[in-house]
């Protein structure tokens, strides 16, 4: 086969193997402690093919002959594309021919067809390319030939739309798949050859297969008529919809719809970082009072000796430094509503002034002799368990009695896990256009990982671990579970060896011991008296501490130091 630097690579021949698959027998695990198949970062299922068949044949039994075809080939489009964003990163330094065979070695691995390359030919400047494959051992042909008998036409519909998306995916490029010869039709094998879509001549129809059919495609509209409608019944604020689906969240809104038509004083509970002031947005953008200002404090934030003047305003000269009239909160958010944030903070003498606020609707600045009537609603927020608080003595029980009227709890991620996702998928497309950057959504993996995931600091934790998934993604791939949670461990899988056994994976850095090894033409003896002889160094000759470096007895170190040497 002839190869070279511009991407080109040309007619490997019949006899042209494919490139080792040990490094994609690697990425293989078996999770029997948990029960998941892993390839890389997605997750994958060992299916009965006999089970794929009967879903194949209803299907074709179903709604007609063509209609299944088409959907198959799309459900194999889609796996080929997700193979595709994986073999991108598995071959990066091999030569054009050997990294794409990532797919077609994939294939074979989950078990689909064997597949032999036949002819290759890729010229990116051209642009040019050509893929002839020979298939035996469909599954799609054993599965079909046993239900329906021979055939006319071919049969290994998901196979070639797996290699269009694969393909496709892979070059950047639009390439379609057809199936020369197939198996199902009398032949002793498959045949496939693919071409850029502009190199074929029917193209137009190449890809009407993959576009989604019209009862299909009417469902699709219908579902995203109904998915405007509830997005727009969705509570929002400026910042967007408050984005869940759990029964915990449902609830929380629920109770923020309810009082949102209401001027009743609210308190918003939950832990640092749930998104309480998002609610608190939310619930002012809902009421009728959306048109005017909505002012939030954080109380946490405020000296003590400033937080009256920034509630309640000051007249000039009230205190020192006080050169000209401060308008208050209370005064700015006239009209509209007020977030006291982080209200368990604040200190008693300002409590005993907000509770007459929110008693009589009037406010007295510092240094006034008079009041002024504000309309205002208050909503406060904290994350600090007010009943212990009065307790303790740090929060006024009648001022609690005034807020406690219409408390609503925002419950911690770890207890909204089906919101996971969609929060997930929200803040990505923010991050995205915020660094300019395109991705391929979530890897399985990385999704179960958030799912896993305790989540201490709750939506503003997510928040800041997928902006850095966005950063640290590759564009146009996926955000991997290692791009969120870098010490992330593997677990205890299995993963499969050359001869198809399973196996306990090497160890970590253990494939760069091995080279290592080779590249200094080292034994095995050779190895273990080099690690011996550097541990008895390290330790300056003690052989006590050098035994417990090395997991040994003293005993069993001098015992070993003392027999032959290897021969180098």
């Amino acid at each position: 086969m002839q190869r070279n630097l511009d991407n080109r690579s040309v007619n490997p021949g019949p006899k042209q193997a494919l490139p080792s698959d040990a490094d994609l027998r690697r990425l293989l695990r078996f999770s029997a402690a948990d029960g998941r198949i892993w390839l890389a970062d997605q997750r994958m299922l060992l299916m009965h093919a006999a089970s794929l068949a009967s879903l194949r044949s209803e299907l074709i039994h179903g709604i007609g002959h063509e209609p299944a075809r088409r959907l198959l080939m799309r459900v194999g489009y889609a796996a080929g594309q997700r193979d595709a964003a994986l073999a991108r990163q598995v071959r990066p330094d091999a030569d054009v021919f050997a990294a794409f065979a990532v797919g077609p070695q994939l294939h074979m691995l989950e078990g689909a067809v064997q597949v032999t390359p036949l002819r290759f030919e890729y010229d990116a400047q051209a642009p040019h390319y050509l893929g002839v494959y020979r298939w035996n051992h469909s599954w799609e042909v054993e599965t079909h030939l046993r239900d329906f008998g021979p055939q006319r036409e071919p049969v290994c519909w998901m196979l070639l739309g797996y290699a269009s998306g694969y393909t496709s995916r892979y070059f950047g490029r639009q390439v379609f798949y057809k199936e020369q010869t197939c198996q199902a039709c009398g032949g002793g094998h498959c045949t496939v050859e693919g071409r850029l879509a502009e190199e074929w001549p029917d193209a137009e129809d190449l890809a009407r297969d993959y576009a989604p059919d019209s009862m299909l495609s009417h469902i699709g509209e219908l579902r995203s008529k109904v998915d405007v409608l509830r997005h727009e019944l969705q509570t929002r604020d400026e910042s967007g919809p408050l984005v869940g689906r759990s029964a915990a969240f449902r609830g929380a809104v629920e109770l923020l719809h309810k009082a949102a038509a209401t001027q009743v004083t609210v308190l918003l509970t939950g832990e640092t970082g749930v998104g309480k002031e998002r609610f608190a947005r939310a619930l002012h953008a809902m009421s009728a009072r959306a048109a005017q200002p909505f002012v939030a404090v954080n109380c946490a934030a405020l000296p003590g000796e400033l937080i009256e003047s920034e509630l309640f305003g000051a007249e000039r000269g009230a205190y020192t430094g006080a050169q000209s009239t401060r308008i208050g909160r209370f005064e700015r958010a006239d009209g509209g509503t007020l977030l006291l944030d982080e209200l368990g903070d604040l200190p008693l003498p300002a409590q005993a002034k907000l509770l007459r606020v929110l008693q009589t609707g009037e406010i007295e600045r510092l240094g006034a002799t008079g009041t002024r009537r504000v309309d205002v609603r208050v909503v406060a927020a904290t994350h600090v368990d007010l009943e212990a608080a009065v307790a303790a003595g740090r929060f006024r029980r009648d001022l609690l009695y005034r807020l406690n009227v219409y408390p609503i709890r925002i419950p911690p991620l770890r207890e909204r896990v089906d919101d996971i996702e969609p929060l997930a998928e929200m803040l990505l497309q923010r991050f995205g256009a915020r660094h300019d950057k395109r991705l391929a959504g979530f890897s399985d993996r990385a999704l179960d990982a958030m799912r896993q995931h305790g989540w201490p600091g709750n939506v503003r934790e997510l928040e800041n671990l997928i902006e850095r998934g966005v950063i640290l993604a590759t564009d146009g791939g996926a955000i991997e579970a290692r791009d969120l949670f870098p010490s992330l461990p593997q677990g205890g899988s299995m993963t499969l060896s050359e001869r198809g056994d399973l196996r306990q994976p090497a160890a970590q850095g253990t494939t760069a011991l091995y080279d290592e090894m080779k590249r200094l033409d080292l034994s095995l003896d050779q190895l273990e008296e080099a690690l011996m002889d550097e541990a008895v160094s390290r330790h300056g000759g003690n052989l006590a501490a050098s035994a417990r470096a090395l997991g040994l007895t003293r005993a069993q170190l001098s015992y070993r130091l003392s027999r032959p040497r290897a021969s180098c």
